[in-house]
């Protein structure tokens, strides 16, 4: 077993093809949401914030601040949001500043 495991190492092999190919699992792994602004409203918005349990949804006068760092991907906004709001298929999040996971959406839906 350990030569096997040995002569894998040296030759390169993995059990994925991932980063050179997207990982077919990804498509099913739930992920952070992303909002439409045009469809999003005061009434929306302050539902979306009241759903999410982690508070990585909060408001800022006529933003929505979403906080990555701290969603946990539940689709709870997802399912409050009424169409304005939907999964990102964002999997892979990293920073380089804490600030940069922190994202302000305006809300412009009750505009006309």
């Amino acid at each position: 077993m350990a030569a096997w495991f040995l002569r894998g190492i040296r030759r390169g092999v993995v059990t994925t093809r991932y980063p050179a190919e997207p990982e077919p699992s990804a498509r099913v792994l739930p992920t952070p949401p992303a909002f439409d602004p045009r469809r999003l409203t005061d009434a929306l918005a302050d539902a979306v914030v009241d759903a999410c349990p982690s508070g990585a949804l909060t408001r800022d006068g006529a933003f929505l601040v979403l906080d990555i760092g701290a969603c946990s991907a539940c689709g709870r906004c997802i399912a409050a949001g009424g169409g304005a709001a939907r999964q990102s298929g964002l999997f892979e999040l990293a920073a380089t500043e804490r600030a940069h996971l922190v994202k302000r959406i305006p809300v412009t839906g009750d505009q006309r």
